[in-house]
Order: C-alpha cells, then structure tokens, then sequence
C-alpha cells in the first residue's frame, strides 16, 4: 500500500471517529447541536469523508459530506451572527 492510500485512510477513519464522537457528546448532552464544537467537529469530519470518498470514486458519498459541511458551515454563520447581534429590550 502506497503511502498516499494509507494517507487518504487515515483521513477516512479520523473522519469516522470525529463524527461519531460529535454524535455521541450531543447524545451525552456534553455539546449543544447548534455550538461551535459540534458543528466544526462535523464540518471537518465530512470534509474528511469527501476526501475519502472522492479518492475511492464513491461519488454520492462525496457529495453527500459535501452538502453535510455546507449545512454546518451554514449553522455555524447563523450563530455567529445571532450571538453577534445584541439583543433589542
């Protein structure tokens, strides 16, 4: 196995654990769905697995992580702009 394969799997299975891990401290109440951790923890998972997959040709795998970190790059404008805006009384 050349070094770039065992590179592009060690990517892949980062990426597993990163994302399983999330699941589970969201699970464990330990973050919050819409906290900067968990989102980042899911925004680079996926964008190890569009690493993954792009290089193993599992193209609906690779677009599905694609549009999974679009959604948590999206999450993670929304509450940055949310706590940004100070709150009107």
């Amino acid at each position: 196995m050349s070094a770039e394969v065992v590179a592009i799997e060690i990517i892949g299975w980062a990426a597993a654990v990163l994302i399983l891990a999330a699941y589970v401290l969201l699970s464990l109440g330990k973050l919050e769905a819409r906290g900067y951790i968990y989102q980042w923890m899911n925004v680079v998972g996926a964008a190890g697995f569009v690493i993954n997959s792009g290089y193993n040709g599992a193209i609906p795998s690779a677009v599905l992580n694609v549009v999974w970190a679009g959604i948590g790059l999206f999450t993670i404008r929304i509450v940055w702009r949310a706590r940004r805006t100070p709150l009107s009384h």
